[in-house]
């Protein structure tokens, strides 16, 4: 894992009117590493990924993405550098009247000149990748399990073969095995593909089966960014109550 920094922010503030949810906060990402972001229930983990990937406005600050500060970018410069991440969201948002390759070509469509036919072939690909049967294809996502359906979204946002991933609650709702399933398919792809992750998450288990590296939300900024062991060590009593209550303890073997 490098030093390389692939997502930088500085001083970051988001608000909803005059709402505060961030401010003053300050994060790095390295190239290659898969970083968990937690937090307490409205903390606004789910609205700085939004942030990141231009969804959702901010006030102040910048974020520098592969480099380029995104604040600063014209429209294609914008669509250019949103090819090279992919997002799956907290309740996969696919299309319920697309199939689920369809649902993956979806991007393709967006932002390539591709046929149909490699598309259809490409999609086919992604959609094993996420590991689904080739009979998922032509399913709709009211025909999958809550897992299935999730894993369809992940296969959509690795359509375009991202640098980045961003991951909101992937595992959220779903039961102790096909979690674990999950998290074991994002740590296989990520070493596979060379992927840098984005985890929004409140699950101490995917936290200790997949992260590199943790940080903290609380009081409109990051409190602190380590890893899990580094964490329980950390004197803040959200912190201390998440690592080292009886999940966290249960969790991490301690």
């Amino acid at each position: 894992m490098s030093d390389d920094f692939i997502i930088r922010i500085r001083n970051l503030k988001t608000a909803f009117g005059p709402h505060v949810v961030h401010e003053h906060l300050d994060l790095d990402i390295r190239r290659g590493e898969i970083i968990g972001i937690i937090g307490p229930s409205g903390c606004g983990k789910s609205v700085l990924l939004r942030a990141i990937t231009g969804l959702k406005d901010f006030a102040e600050g910048s974020i520098e993405v592969f480099g380029e500060r995104l604040e600063d970018l014209d429209d294609q410069e914008r669509a250019e550098i949103e090819q090279r991440w992919g997002v799956m969201f907290q309740d996969g948002a696919l299309f319920s009247n697309l199939t689920v390759r369809e649902n993956v070509e979806v991007p393709m469509k967006e932002h390539t000149h591709l046929g149909p036919e490699l598309r259809h072939e490409l999609a086919d690909m992604k959609i094993l990748m996420a590991g689904l049967g080739p009979d998922a294809c032509t399913k709709y996502p009211s025909d999958l399990s809550g897992g299935m359906r999730k894993r369809a979204a992940l296969a959509r946002a690795l359509a375009l073969d991202p640098e980045l991933l961003f991951l909101d609650e992937p595992t959220a709702g779903l039961d102790p095995i096909t979690a674990a399933g999950f998290d074991e398919l994002i740590r296989s792809l990520q070493q596979a593909l060379g992927l840098t992750v984005f985890l929004v998450t409140h699950d101490v288990d995917t936290l200790n089966a997949v992260c590199d590296r943790i940080a903290v939300l609380g009081d409109k900024h990051v409190l602190a960014v380590g890893t899990i062991d580094e964490l329980r060590a950390f004197d803040h009593p959200w912190v201390q109550e998440y690592f080292c209550g009886p999940r966290g303890r249960a969790a991490t073997g301690h």
